[in-house]
């Protein structure tokens, strides 16, 4: 049957078939055994014409040139998705929240095999683009005609305390169009849900997306699943240990500045752009790395100094979980216990408002209270046992930064993959050459 088939195609269809017997191990989906059948006839036999594109008998034994093309394009795609996909993708910092650790511009690969890859809960999507096809301002780039339950493949490692993270936003299932940047639970409290569901013309449409095609959001896991946290007066402790120092971590400091303003020369020795400086006159609010904050110790225009928080009698009604219980803000808040996968505790009106997302809608149970009594899927609930482990994410620029102190929790699911490195990063206040940030040039991202 096989006398015509040369020793080289035998050792092409066995190098091929163990990296796809390989790949199918790591989905643990052995359906797909069936490619080793398509391999083999590509390979051995040729019964099957799978590139329909061609003709089957080219005039002259050549292929045109469009179809080279086409054979190109089709490998092209199918590689690159599967890359994406499996792999590692690429990702731009559109933000500064997590300056100056990422900065604005920076291009950047993300690592989909350090947490593992997740496999798309819409796998039948336009190539290439994220949510919305180019060139329109919602039109969906996927179809849920084929939803996939949440999977990960097996990686090299697990989420550690201080990891820089790219996540799918958590509270991105629901979108008003026209307000796309903004949190659509955030406008609910601010005008009211009938506001936002009816007023098109400021909001647009509300859509939903599922987890996969929600924004991507890179920030740093300040605490893993079992994990305890509070912010006191702007520091963070995990587990009662102070968070240590991250280079390029921002804060806030009031500068009292003799003759009114600071030049570009000194903006330019503080790495600092007008987006940093709040105020004006001689009393300004600076955001500073705690390195840039001690050079203004030998600048004697700079007449006093001090680091701005919160005070904690003041309560932020947007931050997390917006609730009349807990008054908390950006700069003193928790503690707070980060829910870890199997783990159950007691359930209270008192710490609903903490876990009542997790439980009514990441891990899809029917929640309700009626006459103080907590009802999960029609029964009373005293206890609640998590189905899956969840993380908090900060920004490094900590009061330019729409994190969990805001949203809360991000769940397992949502994890896209670890910040790896900066291939290139552009300066977009700079013209020419001068964009290019030589020295993050291959840069770690850490």
């Amino acid at each position: 049957m096989f006398k015509e088939v040369k020793k080289s195609q035998w050792i092409q269809f066995g190098v091929v078939a163990t990296l796809y017997l390989l790949w199918v191990i790591w989905l643990r989906n052995f359906w797909w055994l069936i490619g080793l059948a398509v391999i083999f006839d590509i390979y051995i036999t040729g019964k099957v014409h799978w590139a329909f594109w061609k003709k089957k008998n080219p005039v002259n034994g050549k292929q045109t040139k469009m179809v080279e093309w086409i054979d190109a394009i089709i490998f092209a795609v199918i590689a690159a998705t599967f890359i994406r996909m499996f792999f590692i993708e690429a990702y731009t910092i559109p933000t500064s929240s997590m300056e100056k650790s990422m900065m604005v511009g920076d291009y950047l690969f993300v690592s989909k095999t350090a947490y593992g890859p997740k496999l798309p809960n819409t796998p039948v999507a336009f190539p290439f683009v994220h949510h919305t096809m180019p060139f329109t301002a919602a039109t969906p780039s996927f179809s849920e005609i084929i939803p996939n339950p949440y999977k990960r493949l097996a990686g090299f490692g697990r989420i550690k305390n201080d990891d820089v993270v790219v996540f799918n936003f958590p509270e991105g299932d629901t979108v008003a169009t026209n307000m796309q940047e903004r949190s659509y639970y955030e406008m609910v409290r601010s005008y009211g849900r009938e506001r936002v569901n009816t007023d098109k013309r400021s909001f647009g449409d509300i859509i939903y997306r599922p987890v996969d095609k929600r924004e991507n959001y890179i920030k740093r896991c300040i605490a893993i699943p079992g994990d305890s946290m509070k912010i006191v007066n702007g520091q963070v402790y995990v587990n009662g240990v102070a968070q240590k120092e991250i280079p390029g971590m921002q804060f806030k400091y009031l500068v009292t500045i003799q003759g009114n303003s600071l030049t570009p020369a000194t903006m330019e020795k503080l790495d600092i752009t007008p987006e940093d400086i709040e105020g004006s006159g001689s009393r300004q609010i600076l955001s500073l790395t705690t390195e840039k904050f001690k050079k203004l110790d030998g600048m004697k225009f700079i007449t006093s100094k001090e680091r701005v928080t919160w005070p904690k009698e003041d309560r932020d009604p947007n931050i997390f979980p917006s609730d009349d219980q807990y008054s908390w803000n950006l700069d003193n808040f928790g503690p707070i216990w980060i829910p870890k996968k199997g783990v159950t505790i007691p359930l209270t009106l008192k710490n609903l408002p903490l876990y009542r997302r997790i439980i009514d809608f990441y891990e899809e149970n029917d929640l309700q209270v009626k006459n103080g009594e907590i009802l999960i899927n029609g029964a009373v609930a005293k206890e609640y046992t998590f189905k899956m482990d969840y993380y908090w994410m900060m920004g490094d620029n900590r009061y330019n930064s729409a994190d969990s102190r805001y949203w809360g929790f991000v769940p397992e699911d949502h994890v896209v993959g670890k910040a790896s490195f900066v291939w290139l990063s552009l300066d977009k206040n700079k013209s020419f050459l001068g964009k290019i940030r030589w020295n993050r040039f291959l840069m770690g991202v850490k």
